[in-house]
């Protein structure tokens, strides 16, 4: 038994004669009926009632054409699937992302990554960079956005678009009366994220902090630390996309002396096959985000 065999069988089946079936496999007739009189050998079964008129299944046809149709659907399947995977380009990409990046992030670049890549689902996993990492070296993550460098040998990486970092200020706050803030100035009160968030340890770095903090809240996620800074429980830093979302909740916000901010990097295994389609979505938020720092809403 072959696949042209089956797919010869289903076409006489849908049309009811072997003329028609066989223009509609694309070969001669006399081809098309040797080859189901040979499938019929083999399996020891009649699978037509044949007169000169009409082409009827038989019971047997009928009992055994289900099972052929799933082998002739499971096969086109299996060539549908090797075509995508030759188009690096088609496919799925599961891309992680950190929490300081993903909810603000993710809104401005679907609809780019849709309209550029069509045939690429984009499917976006949250998590913080040690994690990501991790799931990389697993294979449970084709790529991840990042905001720290990563040196290791086994991953590649592409440079995407700088985010400044902006002092998030409660209204009634001294410091919010100035036009520009020094990153030092925010030692005393500053709220950081718990430990894991790339983000806590920049803020430190900023601030001229290694491991003391004025403020004790060590929030999970960045929408707590903000809540946090609008109830006038203390400062922080925030990247430059959160602005929007700061602003709505009526915290101040004021550009850093030493313009601090972080780079945010796409990240893959270095033996990735499909890097093609690593770089054409790191292309499409590059270019979506590189202007950001000049664009801020501040």
């Amino acid at each position: 038994m072959n696949l042209k065999d089956f797919r010869y069988l289903l076409a006489v089946a849908e049309y009811g004669h072997f003329g028609r079936a066989a223009q509609a496999c694309g070969v001669s007739q006399p081809t098309l009926s040797v080859q189901l009189r040979k499938l019929e050998e083999q399996l020891g079964l009649t699978l037509f009632e044949r007169d000169r008129k009409t082409v009827v299944p038989t019971g047997a046809c009928a009992r055994l054409i289900g099972h052929v149709r799933t082998a002739v659907a499971e096969v086109d399947a299996i060539l549908a699937a090797a075509r995508d995977l030759c188009d690096p380009l088609a496919g799925s990409l599961r891309l992680g992302i950190i929490p300081t990046l993903a909810p603000y992030l993710l809104p401005l670049v679907f609809a780019p990554l849709r309209e550029a890549l069509p045939t690429l689902l984009v499917e976006p996993w949250e998590d913080q960079t040690l994690t990501l990492l991790e799931r990389l070296r697993s294979h449970e993550l084709d790529a991840a956005l990042l905001a720290t460098d990563v040196d290791e040998p086994e991953f590649a990486s592409l440079p995407l678009f700088a985010e400044p970092f902006l002092a998030a200020l409660p209204p009634e706050h001294p410091l919010a009366a100035r036009e520009v803030v020094a990153e030092a100035e925010l030692a005393r009160d500053v709220l950081v994220l718990a430990d894991g968030h790339c983000l806590r340890d920049q803020t430190l770095a900023a601030c001229g902090q290694s491991g003391a903090l004025g403020g004790t809240l060590r929030a999970a996620s960045l929408s707590t630390l903000l809540s946090m800074v609008a109830a006038g429980y203390g400062t922080t830093l925030i990247p430059g996309l959160a602005a929007g979302t700061a602003q709505d909740m009526g915290i101040v916000l004021r550009p850093l002396k030493e313009r601090t901010g972080r780079t945010v990097r796409l990240v893959w295994r270095s033996s990735f096959p499909r890097r093609a389609a690593a770089e054409a979505v790191g292309k499409v938020i590059g270019d979506r985000l590189r202007g950001f720092a000049e664009a801020a809403r501040i």
